[in-house]
C-alpha cells in the first residue's frame, strides 16, 4: 500500500515497545503506574523512535549517528 511503513524489529525492542505501550494504555484506561523502563529498555525503544521517525521522513537532531 502508498505510505506504508515496515520496520524490522529484534525481539527484544518488539517486547519493549508492547510493554511501554501497554502500561502507558493502563495508565490511561486505569491510572495505574508507569513502570520505568530499565536502560537498556529506554535505549532500545530511543533506537526504534528514531527509526520510526526516519522513515517518517522526520528531521533529525545534529547529533545522529548517520549524519556522521
Amino acid at each position: 500500500m502508498d505510505g506504508d511503513i515496515t520496520l524490522r524489529l529484534d525481539r527484544a525492542t518488539a517486547e519493549d515497545l508492547y510493554a511501554a505501550l501497554y502500561e502507558a494504555g493502563e495508565h490511561i484506561a486505569a491510572g495505574a503506574p508507569i513502570t520505568p523502563p530499565t536502560r537498556e529498555e529506554a535505549e532500545r525503544v530511543g533506537r526504534f523512535l528514531v527509526d520510526l521517525g526516519h522513515s517518517l521522513g522526520r528531521k533529525c537532531s545534529p547529533y545522529c549517528e548517520h549524519l556522521a
